[in-house]
């Protein structure tokens, strides 16, 4: 009987040394689990830090940052109107709207205003941001007015948007909502806030300044002694240089053109010969 119960005690003594066992190992597994979890909050960091600079502005009551954004590109979008024919009161309020008025991730990061993803097309610098999908592809621009341009080349450039070229330059609600007829935004509320934006910020006033703009121009032009060159079939800058007889990569840099590439119907400083 007392050999039994020696037998018992051993046997007992045996499975608490296992349970103890994989007590152990559960343990070690939540350890790990604790240190992934660290690790993803370092990774995260330097993102925060890049975003201290936005609390200042965000400090800002909305209508003094949308104030702020239009000061700094209303000029840029009357240049792009005046160049592609698409309303600055439209791309302003794009700007303003994609941009989240100039703090969003991609503007601050990427100077990418507009949302506009690589596609296949682009060979630039690329960010990844999640949007409709997780990790999506965005271009990255060295300069806002490049995100500007390329934004007019987008809509000047794809089939889909011919029919916007129809309406009137001042007519801001038909483009609003020919936009999202063509795809530009899901948002089924997309046109009503661009148009929203336009309304309650007056930036339809920008559409209606293209005379006076102009004029400034010419003077600034006559001044300057440089001319206006509007790229035609068949123009390359090299032909273009060498029909003004000015250096090639002076009119790259008055222009600000990025890989040499100019487009159809695109208008060009040309700087006076040095």
């Amino acid at each position: 009987m007392a050999h039994n119960q020696y037998l018992i005690i051993v046997f007992l003594s045996f499975a608490l040394l296992l349970n103890s066992c994989g007590s152990a190992k559960k343990v070690k597994i939540n350890k790990a689990s604790k240190a992934v979890k660290s690790t993803e909050n370092i990774t995260a960091k330097p993102l925060e830090t890049e975003f201290k600079p936005l609390i200042t502005s965000k400090k800002l009551s909305v209508a003094e940052r949308v104030d702020r954004y239009v000061k700094t590109f209303a000029e840029v979008a009357q240049q792009e109107m005046k160049s592609y024919d698409i309303p600055a009161s439209i791309t302003l309020a794009q700007g303003i709207l994609e941009s989240g008025m100039g703090d969003s991730q991609l503007a601050t990061q990427a100077n990418n205003h507009f949302g506009i993803k690589c596609h296949k097309e682009w060979r630039g610098k690329r960010i990844y941001h999640d949007d409709d999908k997780k990790g999506e592809c965005f271009r990255v621009y060295k300069d806002p007015r490049t995100s500007y341009r390329d934004h007019s080349l987008f809509l000047t450039t794809r089939s889909r948007y011919d029919f916007l070229f129809d309406y009137k330059k001042h007519d801001y609600k038909s483009w609003a909502k020919g936009l999202k007829k063509a795809g530009y935004a899901t948002d089924p509320k997309y046109p009503d806030k661009l148009i929203s934006l336009i309304e309650r910020y007056r930036l339809d006033r920008y559409d209606l300044k293209k005379r006076k703009t102009k004029k400034v121009q010419e003077k600034t032009v006559t001044l300057a002694d440089n001319k206006v060159h509007q790229v035609q079939k068949g123009d390359t800058l090299y032909s273009i240089s060498k029909k003004y007889q000015v250096d090639l990569q002076l009119i790259v840099q008055e222009n600000k053109i990025e890989d040499n590439n100019i487009f159809l119907g695109q208008n060009l400083i040309i700087p006076q010969a040095q």
